[in-house]
């Protein structure tokens, strides 16, 4: 695996910390209706997904067991999709 493949999920881990953090005990209504929850949830889904996009083939092959394409394909919904999110849905 690539050393570049290491902080990469290094950098998938500390963002899942920070959206765990940021949503623990909250609904998907306070989601809704806070807007500054949203933002702050946001951006570490994205860098999630981001950083997951970045590790390589082979790195990706060594964890065969986490949903690449669902992760990448979340970011891009947040990214190019940001007028019509749904948390619920994602």
């Amino acid at each position: 695996m690539p050393s570049n493949d290491a902080a990469r999920l290094h950098h998938m881990l500390n963002a899942a910390e920070e959206a765990i953090k940021v949503s623990y005990g909250k609904t998907k209504e306070d989601i809704e209706k806070e807007r500054l929850l949203y933002l702050a949830l946001a951006r570490p889904i994205e860098i999630i997904g981001e950083a997951a996009g970045r590790v390589s083939l082979t790195g990706r092959s060594n964890y065969r067991g986490i949903p690449w394409g669902e992760i990448i394909g979340m970011r891009n919904k947040l990214i190019h999709g940001y007028d019509s999110i749904d948390f619920g849905k994602l």
